[in-house]
């Protein structure tokens, strides 16, 4: 990377997630914010988007428009929604951007969406950006094969009130990890529970159950349970700020420097594969 400082555009700049990002970017040697977004009608359109994150304005105001969004980037970071993304992605390819993308509740056709522009640009999408939850999925994959099938697979996450989507994508991702390193057992699909209730039966052997908490102020916890006759195995991450993603964001974005068009994820980013 050459001494000039990467531009990062960042859309839905004024929310919780977005107001990290500008941070996090206001505090990089070697980043900076090249463009800031938020829909149409948001009072915080025409307004710095330093002074909506807390900081001393930084020069970059407010855009309710996809072009002039991307303008002035080099990368976007994209924590928005699921049709946004999707819409962007093809004008990320379209100019040559490399993307971050930890979007929650994509759907079929938005991850078709990405992988159509990572033939063109190099992508990073994950639903998790925090590099402790990545750190995470390796270890929970190790210690489901170390057990084996006698062990119950259990996952519980948390969140704030204000969380749109349930499961979270990392439960998800979480679940499709236990089940692969499980695979001789049966696919997710046939094995997951998404909560309980009624009189259900013992626990089938090979289900993987996945609960979902929501209130207050809850940035993201996560637990997974490996239980047999005996012992239990818990392994919990617990985000406390959003600057955890925030950070992993730039991290994913500076590893995307240079790299080949393609569809990647933290676990490349940090070498876990």
């Amino acid at each position: 990377m050459s001494a000039e400082r990467l531009r990062v555009a960042i859309p839905g700049c004024a929310g919780k997630m977005g107001r990290a990002l500008v941070q996090a970017l206001a505090a990089a040697p070697d980043l900076a914010l090249g463009g800031a977004s938020e829909r149409a009608g948001s009072p915080a359109v025409g307004a710095d988007a330093g002074t909506i994150a807390g900081l001393a304005p930084l020069g970059v105001r407010i855009v309710d428009d996809e072009a002039r969004l991307l303008e002035g980037a080099a990368a976007v970071i994209d924590f928005t929604a699921p049709a946004a993304t999707a819409a962007r992605a093809p004008l990320c390819a379209a100019r040559g951007l490399p993307l971050v993308v930890s979007t929650a509740g994509l759907g079929a056709a938005e991850r078709a969406a990405l992988e159509a522009a990572a033939r063109t640009i190099p992508i990073v999408h994950a639903p998790n950006t925090s590099l402790g939850v990545n750190v995470l999925f390796e270890l929970c994959a190790r210690a489901a094969r170390l057990l084996g099938p006698g062990y119950a697979l259990e996952i519980v996450e948390a969140h704030h009130g204000a969380k749109v989507d349930a499961p979270s994508g990392t439960a998800l991702r979480l679940a499709q990890v236990l089940a692969e390193a499980t695979a001789e057992q049966g696919s997710l699909e046939a094995r997951a529970c998404y909560g309980r209730r009624g009189a259900l039966g013992a626990r089938p052997p090979a289900e993987i159950g996945i609960h979902a908490l929501r209130g207050g102020d809850i940035v993201g916890e996560h637990t997974v349970y490996l239980c047999a006759e005996g012992e239990r195995v818990e392994l919990t991450h617990r985000a406390s700020s959003r600057q955890t993603f925030a950070r992993g964001a730039l991290r994913a974005l500076r590893w995307l420097s240079g790299r080949a068009p393609g569809l990647y994820d933290m676990q490349d980013v940090l070498g876990l594969r």
